[in-house]
């Protein structure tokens, strides 16, 4: 059921998150207008939080794609490492390299140690890098960004999408439940002790019936100063 500002009824959190607002839809180029304020002189890290199927991964490629930026997934950074302690691997082989000015071209450890191909990459020449992944907008991270965005989703959507997407990528049903649950046993601990929404600047909405093509729907948390044209 919609509201009749057109956004859905209040939705179900985690006991320790409140839903952001006043909610609103805006279109593309708005969105953009808004990300611009945030990131000084249209260049800079953007940092995408979220929980475990909230739709990170879709909002990032959004920004990414309107920002003309680039995308570093956190998974990338943890996949055979640690599923939460990857925030320096992320400093010090993504950020900082790449706000000095260096292309980032880095094997993380798991990568070597499995014989992964290839590498995480962020040209320097693009105007924004975008980190989006759990834990993304922690604290240790946000003191090296310019703006922090917190996908907010419905607690039994974003299950059923994670649930649906593991089963996408091979997973037995039974198998995806029992992944989930073990990711979460990690992933809820840590989000509700760091309380990453809390300090982002942009809260966006993510049940599915609110996405649409040239249409983000978003809560505006930063000082009013950094988003409006009078400052």
């Amino acid at each position: 059921m919609s509201r009749p500002d057109g956004i859905l009824d209040r939705m179900r959190l985690h006991p320790e998150e409140t839903e952001a607002g006043p909610w609103r839809a805006v279109d593309d180029a708005e969105f953009v207008a808004l990300l611009t304020r945030l990131l000084p002189e249209g260049r800079g890290v953007l940092l995408v939080d979220g929980r475990s199927g909230s739709g990170k991964s879709t909002f990032a490629e959004r920004a990414a794609t309107l920002l003309g930026g680039v995308i570093v997934h956190s998974d990338d950074l943890a996949w055979h490492h640690d599923a939460i302690a990857w925030d320096d691997l992320a400093i010090d082989h993504v950020i900082e390299p790449w706000r000095r000015g260096e292309d980032v071209d880095y094997r993380p450890p798991g990568w070597v140690a499995k014989g992964r191909d290839g590498s995480v990459t962020a040209p320097a020449d693009v105007g924004v890098l975008v980190l989006e992944g759990v834990g993304a907008g922690r604290a240790s991270l946000a003191v090296h960004a310019d703006a922090v965005a917190w996908v907010q989703a419905d607690r039994d959507e974003a299950r059923e999408r994670g649930l649906r997407r593991d089963v996408e990528l091979g997973r037995t049903p039974e198998e995806a439940e029992r992944f989930w649950d073990e990711w979460m046993s990690a992933e809820e601990p840590f989000l509700a002790d760091d309380r990453p929404w809390e300090r982002a600047d942009l809260v966006v909405g993510s049940r599915e019936a609110e996405w649409a093509p040239g249409r983000t729907t978003v809560a505006l948390q930063a000082d009013e100063d950094r988003l409006t044209d009078s400052r």
